[in-house]
């Protein structure tokens, strides 16, 4: 919503205090279509260059983030720690055994079902399957696990900012862009520079144009929406430190109730449940649901 917002103030008070300084809008309005088709073009372009299909097609879908935001809310991260404590639960009052049927088949497992958003996430359940299978194969170093957790995080999260990182890389671009956009105007303006002043003033504004509008969206719309697209990415990368953070202190030998109160102390602060709502979640969960 915000963003809708920002970009309605973006081109209203830019092309508003133009129009009230005295500028005439028909000029940028004339060369607007040209310019765009060579510096727009030629942003694109330069993006399937630089770019592989799946960065492309992340993309794409990344332009959903920038506008609705993480897709993490507050009652999902509730539901992960409540997820995680019916887990480590399991493990520890039933053992190795009656939680190798949860992490071997979780789409048929009784605790996974419970909370289809976290289901429906691969990277999150196959996250969570992985770490708990290292554990019942003995490896309960936490120093190992925590290390080999931390790498697979980093793994998915730079491949996960590779769509931000490629929207970057095109702002960077565009206001460069604009100038070749600008020096085609002016070839074209010398061409026919014996035209009178008014027609070459008015070939040399529109050439002008194309410095205008790479620099407008490079710096107002495109760097802006590859911010926000890397903060969002961020923001949802925090929803798997929690996991990692639940099973490490699971590993220390932690009861399951503070392996979750300390997940839930990494949650970040808009989408953290107190103490007692989690109190409240965990104590809603059926006595034979582990």
């Amino acid at each position: 919503m915000f963003q809708i917002i920002g970009i309605v103030l973006l081109f209203g008070l830019v092309f508003g205090s133009f129009i009230m300084s005295g500028g005439k809008i028909g000029v940028i309005l004339e060369a607007a279509p040209h310019e765009l088709m060579a510096i727009g073009g030629a942003g694109v372009a330069a993006f399937l260059i630089s770019n592989s299909m799946a960065t492309i097609k992340a993309t794409g879908g990344g332009f959903k983030k920038i506008f609705s935001g993480p897709k993490w809310k507050a009652s999902d991260y509730t539901d992960l720690l409540s997820l995680l404590f019916l887990l480590t639960k399991t493990m520890k009052s039933k053992g190795v055994i009656a939680l190798e049927s949860h992490i071997e088949r979780p789409e048929e497992s009784t605790i996974f079902s419970r909370y289809p958003k976290v289901m429906k996430d691969h990277f999150a359940v196959a996250f969570i399957c992985d770490t708990l299978r290292m554990m019942t194969m003995n490896l309960e170093d936490p120093h190992q696990v925590e290390d080999a957790m931390e790498k697979q995080l980093e793994k998915h999260h730079h491949e996960a900012l590779a769509p931000a990182h490629a929207l970057t890389n095109m702002a960077d671009a565009l206001p460069a862009l604009g100038i070749v956009a600008a020096v085609l105007g002016v070839i074209k303006t010398m061409g026919s520079i014996t035209e009178p002043p008014a027609v070459l003033g008015a070939m040399i504004g529109g050439a002008l144009v194309g410095t205008f509008l790479g620099v407008f969206l490079a710096y107002g719309l495109v760097g802006p929406m590859a911010q926000r697209l890397k903060d969002v990415v961020d923001e949802e990368g925090a929803f798997y430190r929690i996991i990692q953070s639940v099973l490490v202190a699971h590993l220390h030998g932690n009861a399951a109730q503070i392996s979750v109160e300390i997940g839930r102390g990494n949650v970040p602060s808009p989408s953290q449940p107190s103490f007692l709502e989690l109190e409240e979640a965990l104590g809603a969960i059926p006595n034979d649901a582990v």
